[in-house]
């Protein structure tokens, strides 16, 4: 499964990249994240479903006490194809 996310609140200067990596190690998954221009924050990760919806549910929980998550635009799909075999801080 794949998920572009873009997350809305206090995501940026509270180590919210590094709490994203670390958890998506924690949930066995790949890919990217990076802050946008606009104060947002943009991940697109790839696992398999139960590891996508876990790292989800973390992740809306802000994963420190420094973070606070207001908003996710979540896209999804169902690709079987593997783009990532890492997950990166861009």
């Amino acid at each position: 499964m794949r998920a572009h996310i873009v997350v809305h609140g206090r995501v940026q200067g509270v180590g919210f990249r590094y709490a994203a990596k670390n958890n998506a190690r924690i949930h066995g998954i790949c890919g990217w994240v990076r802050n946008l221009d606009d104060g947002t924050v943009e991940l697109e990760i790839e696992g398999t479903e139960e590891n996508v919806e876990s790292f989800v549910r973390d992740l809306t929980s802000g994963f420190t006490p420094f973070i606070r998550v207001d908003q996710l635009s979540i896209t999804t799909s169902n690709s079987q194809q593997t783009a990532f075999d890492t997950f990166d801080i861009k």
